[in-house]
């Protein structure tokens, strides 16, 4: 069933349970930050005793990139895995149902100058963007300082898909990551352009590149749209702030020699940079995705 059936169809029985969901979300999306910190909190440990597979996921990820950390010490980051990724939760509620402007007083920028100078060369600026746990609320931080296209994956269940662009769309473009004539068209009319490039996409259209020190099929795409325009490309992290008075933005400068010539070594130099900011706030990265699903020939699977 597709995003664009007519809304009536979306009252049958497989949605009830997606509108509960949504009910809760709206209800509680008005939180303060500091309520929803400790909602959250709640909830995500509720997830980790509840949601075994999505607990066991996190677990095999952080010991995966952070061996130097004993089992207590892996664990307890798993618990604060769930609390931040339960809290994100509740951070995208905010992000679709309230105005973007509440964001405003509770927000730090930093290197918008790069992003700047980047947009002023004419020739599309590419962001590179990764799945922290307060991604949406991401776009509304950045929406209140450029416009820009969001590419991104549709999701499976029509109703939320809907619901998911709609709110989406008060705040960037979306172009389906799949349409890439629509992407191209961005960058050569000057526009930004926001990518995650940080999750398994499979072995036919990825390489293998290190993250935190293990391969990971890591898509090659970045590289190949900054040779369409000779766009610049650069970092954006959001972040909550581990006071919880707010959040902090940050775009990091140009990658200098990007692309280089080489899909693998590129790959490598995103997942580096990448890797480098979620060491910041390790806990409130999305390690709950399978970022290391797909494996090298001959390498068994970890999950």
């Amino acid at each position: 069933m597709s995003a664009t059936e007519r809304p009536r169809c979306f009252w049958g029985p497989r949605y009830w349970i997606t509108w509960l969901a949504l009910g809760v979300l709206r209800l509680l999306a008005p939180l303060s930050t500091p309520n929803q910190v400790r909602v959250g909190r709640v909830l995500g440990r509720l997830a980790y005793r509840l949601i075994p597979r999505r607990r066991h996921i996190a677990a095999v990820n952080i010991r995966l990139c952070f061996p130097e950390l004993d089992a207590a010490a892996q664990r307890r980051l798993v618990v604060r895995c769930m609390e931040e990724n339960a809290i994100g939760l509740l951070e995208t509620a905010r992000a679709w149902f309230v105005d973007p402007a509440t964001i405003d007083g509770q927000l730090e920028v930093v290197g918008l100058d790069h992003l700047q100078r980047s947009q002023a060369l004419g020739r599309g600026v590419i962001v590179i963007g990764a799945h922290y746990s307060c991604l949406d609320l991401g776009s509304v931080m950045a929406s209140r300082l450029v416009r820009f296209t969001c590419m991104y994956r549709p999701h499976k269940n029509a109703l939320m898909e809907r619901v998911m662009c709609r709110a989406r769309r008060r705040l960037c473009h979306l172009v389906d990551r799949r349409d890439m004539r629509a992407v191209v068209r961005v960058l050569k009319g000057g526009g930004v352009l926001w990518y995650a490039p940080d999750q398994d996409y499979g072995a036919r259209v990825s390489v293998f590149a290190p993250f935190f020190g293990v391969p990971a099929a890591t898509i090659a795409t970045p590289s190949k749209l900054a040779r369409v325009n000779n766009s610049p490309v650069l970092l954006v992290t959001y972040q909550r702030k581990a006071d919880q008075s707010g959040y902090q933005l940050r775009f990091g400068e140009p990658l200098a020699g990007f692309p280089s010539g080489s899909e693998v070594a590129d790959a490598a130099r995103i997942n580096a940079a990448i890797e480098a900011e979620i060491r910041r706030y390790p806990a409130q990265y999305m390690w709950v995705h399978r970022r290391f699903k797909t494996r090298p020939p001959g390498e068994s699977g970890f999950y």
